[in-house]
């Protein structure tokens, strides 16, 4: 609970709590979108916590701490690395 508590505090001082959530949850992902939601987490007070957040929980869609889904992946499995059979 107190991790839960700790997220969302950081959560609540985040720039895009004054944007449209389909910024960065957009139903048809477009460069033009992309570009948008990387302008206000840029300038983010909580961008670390928003990306680190992001990275931990394996978020799957959406921008988060400036970063796509794509580019959260490949910090989490860097080129080379490869997940076991065994898991």
């Amino acid at each position: 609970m107190r991790m839960m508590i700790r997220e969302i505090g950081w959560a609540t001082r985040g720039a895009c709590r004054e944007s449209d959530p389909e910024l960065f949850f957009p139903l048809t992902p477009s460069d033009e979108h992309e570009t948008r939601a990387k302008a206000v987490c840029e300038g983010c007070p909580v961008l670390k916590e928003c990306r680190a957040y992001a990275i931990r929980e394996g978020e799957p869609e959406g921008i988060w701490g400036g970063l796509t889904v794509k580019e959260r992946r490949s910090l989490r499995f860097p080129s080379g690395w490869r997940r076991s059979a065994a898991g």
